[in-house]
């Protein structure tokens, strides 16, 4: 009986990470450059385990990089990047990581920034608007001020498998790479999350469903293990 708990435990804790993955999907389906998450699972022969017993788990969580659609801001400053590119920008740790949040603002020291990060030139350095200057983002990717020209955003495409470091920062993971590219940037868009709120309450009722039945089969392994244990006692 023992071995049916745990294949029981093992399904309902992988569909309990799945649970916890779709409600962050849906959580954040409009936010400006979310990328969803969809855990990975293993089914495996536990060492010393029944033959006949195959347990299941969450080995890994993936990301999607598929571009959401684009909402029309008018400011001038927000960017949404073509050809699925995304935006180098730089954390308060000094890594560079990547975007599609397009919003762009000025910090305290007028430099350009994008989710809290540092917006990054195709020179790796931070870029900076002038005092008492209006800064504008071209198709090229361009940032002026007036006839200035200030630097060139960075864009990198991203390949393979990537981490998560916020709802809308990624990384490259072990085996991903990011290669710089030329992606047109369109000028007062931004882009919402890539999650369908649709299709994330389809796989939220089916993962609950299969997340009952392991429960469900948990308790009936537990009630037979019981009553064998009843059966057994010596009275």
């Amino acid at each position: 009986m023992s071995d049916g708990l745990y294949v029981s435990m093992c399904g309902a804790t992988a569909r309990s990470d799945q649970l916890d993955a779709i409600a962050d999907n849906l959580a954040n389906a409009q936010t400006p450059g979310f990328r969803p998450s969809r855990p990975a699972f293993e089914s495996f022969l536990p060492a010393g385990g029944a033959p006949d017993k195959v347990y299941a788990a969450a080995v890994g969580t993936g990301v999607s990089l598929k571009p959401g659609p684009a909402v029309r801001t008018g400011n001038p400053l927000d960017v949404y990047p073509e050809d699925g590119a995304f935006l180098a920008v730089r954390g308060a740790d000094g890594a560079t990581a990547y975007t599609r949040d397009g919003r762009m603002t000025l910090d305290a020291e007028r430099r350009l920034t994008a989710g809290g990060r540092l917006v990054l030139s195709t020179r790796g350095e931070p870029i900076t608007v002038p005092p008492e200057r209006t800064a504008t983002v071209d198709r090229d990717g361009v940032v002026r001020a007036g006839d200035l020209e200030l630097g060139e955003v960075a864009r990198v495409q991203l390949q393979g498998p990537a981490d998560r470091l916020g709802p809308s920062v990624v990384v490259p993971a072990p085996g991903g790479t990011a290669s710089p590219v030329s992606a047109p940037l369109r000028g007062g868009e931004v882009e919402l999350g890539t999650g369908s709120a649709l299709e994330g309450m389809v796989e939220l009722i089916s993962a609950q469903r299969q997340f009952d039945s392991s429960m469900q089969a948990l308790q009936t392994y537990r009630q037979l293990d019981q009553r064998s244990t009843d059966v057994g006692r010596v009275r």
